[in-house]
């Protein structure tokens, strides 16, 4: 049996290890649960591998704002203590404190 335990959580701030993009976790899939194309369109020497968990970011670099699907094996967290611009941080959540966004209390 695959131990597909997150270690990061929903609201937590994260960024890329490979790629200049950080983000806010909304979702997560215990595995794998894209398309196959999306899968294959990720050059072979750097794709992940699929047992392992993935997670949804609001995502945000220099230049652009969109959602970020990135495996577990490529996330780090973020220590900046900066908050997340991405406009719909606030649509999902409150607070921020440490590092880690609060849910919205409509969504509770």
């Amino acid at each position: 049996m695959l131990n597909t335990e997150a270690k990061f959580g929903i609201g937590q701030i994260v960024r890329h290890r490979r790629f200049d993009f950080r983000g806010v976790i909304f979702d997560i899939d215990p595995e794998f649960a894209n398309t196959e194309e999306w899968w294959l369109s990720i050059p072979e020497n750097i794709r992940p591998k699929k047992e392992q968990p993935f997670y949804s970011l609001l995502a945000e670099n220099g230049n652009n704002y969109y959602i970020a699907y990135v495996s577990e094996q490529n996330l780090i967290v973020d220590e900046t203590g900066e908050p997340v611009q991405h406009p719909d941080v606030d649509s999902l959540f409150g607070d921020l404190t440490n590092g880690c966004y609060e849910l919205s209390s409509a969504l509770n």
